[in-house]
């Protein structure tokens, strides 16, 4: 038996949740999927996520939400992050003991598989927070016991640390998916143990401007170097994810297929 995985990448603002909300229905349609998983750290104005919008992804048949550094931008969040109610949202599982919320989640798809879906955060560039590679392997190896099916999202800047963390669990992880640059790459593959590995699954949301953001903004950003606010870009709506089959009893990957869809072609 095969499970069928829609994971959609970084929503960002209510662009990226108005084509979403147009692009769902036809995608299962086409794809059937068992397990939808979206990346919702920049739903909120661009940063950040709010309990509201959270509730609206479950009611759109969101299973589960995945985040990042920005999921701690709207502080009134991080007791949701704790509220046993919506465990099904993970935020990175390598920020120290103390944080609120949890990293992982193991998810019952509609065909009957466990799904183990885990949030990590890379260091390069980003935050100096805990190793996201220590332990990895053995974490997963321990929860095949309750999930043989493993999905990361792996929330990082550098290219050469995805690359990494793909090999680091080719044959650990079913899958590892790049998220956080908001560019989608074209390298989506299944490693030689059958892990699928793509570096950067890409962006749901407004591409006219840079990475969700007005141009003139984020211009000013590189142009001045201080800060301006974040103003989120507005024209061509896109859609962009992957879809993955794996194998229910290996957990390994059949395959993996990049999406990437204007509005109107959707």
């Amino acid at each position: 038996m095969d499970t069928k995985i829609l994971f959609i990448a970084d929503v960002v603002g209510e662009p990226g949740m108005l084509i979403l909300e147009k692009a769902l229905p036809k995608l299962r349609l086409k794809y059937s999927p068992d397990l939808i998983i979206v990346n919702g750290e920049n739903t909120r104005a661009g940063k950040g996520l709010s309990e509201g919008l959270a509730r609206k992804y479950f009611s759109l048949g969101i299973n589960v939400i995945t985040s990042g550094n920005h999921i701690w931008d709207f502080a009134a969040f991080h007791n949701t992050l704790n509220n046993p109610a919506y465990t099904n949202i993970i935020r990175p599982m390598n920020y120290p003991e103390g944080v609120p919320g949890r990293g992982f989640y193991v998810a019952d798809a509609s065909n009957g598989a466990k799904v183990c879906v885990i949030n990590l955060q890379g260091r390069t560039f980003m935050a100096p927070i805990d190793c996201p590679f220590k332990n990895m392997r053995e974490f997963i190896t321990k929860m095949n016991s309750q999930a043989k099916i493993t999905i990361l999202d792996f929330h990082a800047e550098a290219t050469a640390e995805k690359v990494a963390m793909g090999k680091h669990l080719n044959g650990y992880a079913t899958a590892v998916i790049g998220t956080h640059t908001h560019v989608q790459t074209a390298d989506e593959e299944i490693f030689s143990k059958g892990t699928a590995y793509i570096t950067d699954a890409g962006m749901t949301g407004p591409f006219d401007g840079v990475i969700g953001m007005k141009t003139e903004t984020a211009l000013n950003r590189f142009r001045f170097q201080t800060p301006f606010k974040y103003e989120i870009a507005e024209g061509d709506a896109r859609f962009n994810g992957v879809f993955i089959v794996a194998d229910s009893e290996t957990g390994k990957a059949v395959s993996i297929e990049r999406l990437n869809f204007k509005e109107n072609d959707i």
